[in-house]
């Protein structure tokens, strides 16, 4: 039996994290601020399934750092899910973004470099950290845009770009963690996620879309598109995402210190509204009213993973289709729908 400390574990990320490794029967311990909706009923849920091995810590990686340090003790494993997590909330309070996702990006990496144990720590990063990729070439096709030069996505090795303050905040956190196994020999792993979605998503118009449009459709209520509907993204169904954070622990040895770009990759991608439309709709059962509006500052009109790293360092790939994700990730919402508010 291992220990294990999901900081940010009541989230939609972290729960699911959460129950992976306590099926596996582990020791699993939630820090969580439980600043978000939905998180302590994911807690208390989790907790219902698993009373004897899962541990709870409230608090916060800005402020709480004796109880931060206190539930990393003796840890073998640390994942860092916590942050400020919508580029819209950062522009309109930066300091607080900064304060989230750097600063206290800096407070756990202190705390488990202070500490006595040598756990393996993996960092969720965000392709974000790229920016707009305005220098990458675009071919703009009926229903989506395509890189005109990038058939496999976007590699680790692309110039960094921290565009938006949630850009800047989550970037400095990726370096961070990048350089601590540089310099003090930290077991780091970063993954540079990318749309991710499934269960326990209680997904805002500012952050988890996929959800938000599922949502929104069984709410019965309009869907705005910022900008054309053609933006592409690489989505990654939770399991597989999940799956990613152990098949990389397990390797150890070869993911140290190691940056990846982890998200449904060029087989997996679709635009965010001409051809989400068609899923939707047929989960559903009836067409879905939509909204346009002006793009978003910082929308990159495509992003797609270059996920063959992961692939030759730890033998990953996702195994969920983009069809078969959006019909479970339906079907949890229409069985949960009446604890989301309208």
């Amino acid at each position: 039996m291992k220990k294990i400390v999901i900081i940010g574990g009541a989230g939609f990320i972290g729960i699911n994290t959460a129950i992976h490794f306590l099926k596996k029967g582990n020791e699993v311990v939630i820090f969580d601020n439980f600043s978000r909706f939905g998180s302590r009923n994911n807690a208390a849920f989790v907790q219902s399934k698993y009373p004897k091995q899962l541990a709870i810590s409230e608090g916060d990686i800005r402020f709480d750092i004796p109880l931060l340090s206190k539930t990393v003790k003796n840890a073998d494993v640390i994942f860092h899910l916590a942050g400020q997590v919508a580029v819209t909330t950062s522009i309109l309070r930066p300091r607080e973004d900064f304060e989230i996702n750097a600063v206290g990006t800096m407070n756990v990496l202190e705390t488990v470099r202070n500490s006595d144990c040598d756990p393996v720590l993996l960092y969720s990063s965000t392709n974000k950290v790229y920016g707009e990729l305005s220098h990458v070439p675009i071919v703009e096709k009926k229903t989506r845009y395509v890189y005109k030069n990038l058939p496999y996505g976007v590699p680790e090795n692309t110039t960094l770009d921290f565009y938006t303050p949630y850009g800047c905040s989550k970037g400095t956190g990726d370096q961070y963690f990048r350089d601590y196994h540089r310099i003090y020999g930290l077991n780091t792993i970063v993954f540079r996620q990318s749309c991710i979605y499934g269960p326990f998503q209680y997904g805002i118009e500012d952050q988890g879309w996929i959800a938000w449009f599922l949502i929104s459709a069984l709410k019965n209520r309009d869907i705005t598109i910022f900008g054309d509907g053609k933006q592409v993204r690489d989505i990654l169904y939770i399991d597989d995402l999940v799956n990613a954070y152990d098949m990389a622990i397990k390797n150890i040895k070869k993911t140290s210190g190691n940056i990846y770009n982890i998200g449904g990759g060029p087989e997996n991608t679709l635009s965010i509204w001409l051809e989400l439309q068609k899923y939707l709709e047929k989960v559903h059962g009836k067409k879905v009213p939509v909204k346009f509006a002006k793009a978003r500052s910082a929308d990159q009109k495509v992003y797609i993973s270059d996920i063959r790293a992961a692939g030759k360092d730890f033998n990953w790939k996702p195994k969920i289709s983009v069809e078969e994700g959006i019909s479970r990730v339906y079907k949890w919402l229409s069985e949960n729908i009446s604890s989301i508010p309208d």
